[in-house]
């Protein structure tokens, strides 16, 4: 494996960090290593196999997000939803109690309000550092956030909410997807464990699903056992497609932000839109705390139209975006949340989470931004 040290910056990170060099072929990149089977006993006295987390081709992409991320270690898995349910199951047991927060991704909310709940688990959606504070309770053990959240862009004090945990010993778990560790990093803050969809910006062209844990090595320790009987393991070729994409995330999200920054003030001055959510814009109410723990505002936005019931013709117009589900590829991609990422919640559940109908996200992505403004431009009028 070939180590960098941690001092040096992320792009050099992104390139370098944990590739597996083959000291017989002095190949610069890893190879795949696809064998499910591996000899015992070998050098180092372990059992290496795919479900227990170890390929190399595992382990390289663990090694260069935990870095990046500012963690001990990491775990890769085959989904994020993969990646959240592991570690949670890992921490919480029937009679505990754990803190979400309200706005949380569909699927997450869909998770933590349906399955967790099932195995007796106690659950309390709060929205301010204040809240989670006032949801406390003897048996509470993890609190959980998502900055900025999935889809308003709602960002958390990180910092106000890993003070409130420590003095109790409670496990603080953030997702970190639409930040990405280039413009943010929670364990520095004070967060104990990262969770990332890898298979949005971490990857970002649109063709691996994954997810990654990155926390202390006592924390991944306790999660691997989970894991390993879970059996979420993301194979070698696609940790392989994993590792290419990462090597280019630093210059990627530089221009998502670049670019969802001028859409998001264009989108902010045009007639037809009523409001736009991005953290990035002074107007949004988070945009204090988005500057004091974000390098970067991301390339993830959503805005609503004045007149919502034009919003399929809005849609239907676009010639560069591409109305589709996901996110994070290098490619521009605008949804509808009620109809896809959020679908699973009830309409109830989406009008108190602020997921209206017309609400319309935007995955800006790392075309010429005056095309991209040029498209939208048509697509309003």
């Amino acid at each position: 494996m070939k180590d960098q040290s941690r001092d040096v910056r992320p792009s050099t990170i992104c390139v370098h960090t944990g590739t597996y060099l083959d000291e017989r072929t002095g190949g610069v990149g890893s190879p795949i290593f696809p064998c499910t089977s591996y000899a015992y006993p070998n050098p180092a006295n372990e059992n290496v196999y795919p479900r227990y987390f170890n390929v190399p081709n595992q382990r390289v992409v663990a090694k260069k997000v935990a870095a990046l991320e500012k963690g001990e270690d990491a775990l890769v898995f085959g989904s994020g939803m993969a990646a959240i349910s592991t570690l949670l199951f890992a921490h919480l047991k029937p009679g505990d109690h754990a803190v979400f927060q309200a706005d949380l991704y569909g699927g997450t909310h869909h998770f933590v309000t349906g399955e967790l709940t099932s195995f007796g688990i106690e659950i309390t959606l709060a929205s301010t550092p204040a809240e989670f504070e006032a949801a406390l309770r003897p048996t509470t053990r993890v609190l959980y956030v998502e900055s900025p959240s999935n889809p308003l862009l709602h960002c958390v004090d990180l910092a106000a909410i890993s003070k409130l945990a420590k003095t109790r010993g409670l496990l603080t778990i953030i997702d970190n997807t639409f930040a990405t560790p280039i413009n943010q990093n929670p364990i520095e803050l004070g967060i104990d464990a990262v969770v990332h969809s890898a298979t949005k910006y971490l990857n970002g062209h649109t063709d691996v699903n994954a997810g990654i844990v990155i926390s202390s090595a006592k924390v991944i320790q306790k999660a691997a056992q989970y894991a390993m009987n879970h059996g979420g393991t993301l194979d070698s070729h696609a940790c392989y497609q994993l590792e290419r994409g990462l090597k280019t995330l630093a210059l990627r999200v530089r221009q998502h932000n670049e670019n969802a920054g001028r859409l998001a003030a264009f989108l902010n001055d045009h007639s037809a839109v009523g409001r736009v959510n991005y953290p990035g814009l002074a107007s949004h109410p988070d945009h204090d705390i988005a500057k004091s723990q974000m390098r970067g505002f991301g390339g993830m936005l959503s805005f609503e139209l004045r007149e919502p019931s034009r919003v399929q013709e809005m849609l239907s117009r676009f010639r560069l975006a591409t109305p589709a589900l996901s996110l994070g590829g290098v490619e521009t991609l605008v949804c509808l949340p009620s109809q896809t990422s959020h679908r699973a919640m009830s309409p109830e559940a989406r009008r108190k989470a602020g997921i209206s109908p017309g609400l319309v996200r935007v995955s800006v992505g790392i075309e010429d931004v005056e095309d991209l403004l040029e498209d939208f431009s048509q697509a309003l009028k």
